[in-house]
C-alpha cells in the first residue's frame, strides 16, 4: 500500500522520472490507443514531473500506424533491425539518430530516473521479441531507443512499469531515485572529497544493505580521494555507487544491517527492550514482520539515546518523502 501526502511537495521536490508516454494514458500507440498504468498516474503521479517520450511518434510515424518489431536477419547477424510488419520498412538508422539526439537532451535535463514500456520495439528494457528467418521469435531483444538511453546514461535508474507492481521492486526502484538525486545534486555543486566522505558515510548501512564489498571498495575509493582528479574520483565514485544500490538488498543483507545497528545501543537497553528489539529482527529475518517493525523500534531507541554513530544515516532516517512513497516491505 502507498501511503502519500502530495500537499507536503513542492514543485521543485518531485522527482523527474522520463517515461513512455502511453503510460500516462496519451493516444500514440500504433493502434491509436495507449496503455495508460493506474499506479504512475494516479499514485506516483502527485509527486513526480514526468517527461514523457514516445520514439515512434517522434520520428514522425503517424497514429495510427503500422506496427514495428525488432528482427534479426540471419543466426550470424549481430546487428537487430526495427522494420514495420507489414511493409517491412528499415526505420533502424532513423530511430538510431533520433534516440543519440533525444537522449543527449535528456541526460541534460535533470532526470532522475526513467520507466519504460514493458514489450516495445523502441522503449522495452529487456525480453523483447526478435524475430528471426525462421520459427518462432526469440525474447532476447532491446528496444532501438531504451538502448541508446541505457548505454548513454548508465547510472540512471531504469525500470520496466510492469515490474513496479511488485512491491519490492517498486521500493527498490524508489530507493534508486532519491539516492540518485541526492549523489547528482552534490556533484552537480562546489563539492569536496570531504563532503564526498561525509555522503559516503551516510549511505554505508544502505550500501552494506544492497552489497557489503561494494561499499567496502567504495570506501577505499573515497580514502584516497585526494590523491585523484576530482572528475575521475566523481566518476568512479557514481558508477560504483549505482551499480551497488541497483542490487537488490535481500532480507538476510536487511536483517545484518539491523542487528549491526542494533549493536551499537543494545547495551544500554533494560532486558525486555533488548529481547524485544532481538526479536522484531530475528521475525523480520523469517519473514513474519515487515522491516518496518524493527527499524521503527530502532529510529525510537536510537533518538531516545542519542547515539551519535547512528545520527545521519540514510538508511535509518531517509526522506520522508521515501517512506510515504512506498510499504517498507
Amino acid at each position: 500500500m502507498l501511503d502519500v501526502d502530495s500537499a507536503t511537495m513542492t514543485a521543485t521536490d518531485r522527482l523527474r522520472i522520463g517515461v513512455s508516454a502511453c503510460l500516462l494514458g496519451e493516444p500514440v500507440r500504433h493502434d491509436g490507443g495507449h496503455k495508460r498504468n493506474p499506479l504512475l498516474v494516479d499514485i506516483l503521479g502527485p509527486f513526480v514531473e514526468w517527461v514523457p517520450v514516445c520514439p515512434e511518434v517522434e520520428i514522425g510515424l503517424g497514429t495510427p500506424r503500422e506496427a514495428i518489431r525488432l528482427v534479426r536477419r540471419s543466426a550470424d547477424d549481430e546487428h537487430l533491425r526495427l522494420e514495420t510488419v507489414e511493409t517491412q520498412t528499415d526505420l533502424t538508422r532513423r530511430m538510431q539518430s533520433y534516440a543519440r539526439r533525444r537522449v543527449s537532451a535528456l541526460a541534460r535535463s535533470g532526470l532522475d530516473g526513467y520507466i519504460l514500456k514493458k514489450d516495445s520495439p523502441s522503449c522495452g528494457m529487456a525480453r523483447v521479441r526478435v524475430w528471426g528467418h525462421a520459427g518462432r521469435p526469440a525474447r532476447n531483444g532491446r528496444g532501438v531507443f531504451a538502448e541508446a538511453l541505457m548505454a548513454t546514461l548508465p547510472n540512471l535508474p531504469v525500470e520496466e512499469e510492469d515490474r513496479l507492481q511488485d512491491p519490492r521492486v517498486r521500493e527498490h526502484f524508489i530507493d534508486r531515485l532519491f539516492a540518485y538525486r541526492r549523489l547528482r545534486r552534490l556533484l552537480a555543486r562546489r563539492w569536496t572529497v570531504g563532503g564526498l566522505v561525509a555522503f559516503h558515510t551516510a549511505h554505508e548501512l544502505t550500501l552494506m544493505a544492497h552489497s557489503p564489498s561494494a561499499c567496502r571498495e567504495l570506501g577505499r575509493l573515497v580514502a584516497r580521494g585526494a590523491s585523484l582528479e576530482r572528475q575521475t574520483l566523481a566518476g568512479e565514485y557514481e558508477r560504483g555507487f549505482m551499480a551497488a544500490i541497483a542490487k537488490a538488498a535481500s532480507r538476510g543483507r536487511h536483517a545484518n544491517v539491523l542487528s549491526h545497528m542494533a549493536k551499537r545501543f543494545t547495551n544500554r537497553l533494560e532486558g525486555a527492550e533488548r529481547q524485544e528489539l532481538a526479536s522484531r529482527i530475528d521475525e523480520y529475518r523469517r519473514g513474519l514482520r515487515p522491516r518496518r517493525a524493527p527499524l521503527t523500534l530502532i529510529q525510537h531507541h536510537a533518538s531516545r539515546l542519542d547515539v551519535v554513530s547512528l545520527r545521519g544515516q540514510v538508511y535509518l532516517h531517509p526522506e520522508p518523502r521515501e517512506l510515504r512513497l512506498v510499504e517498507i516491505v
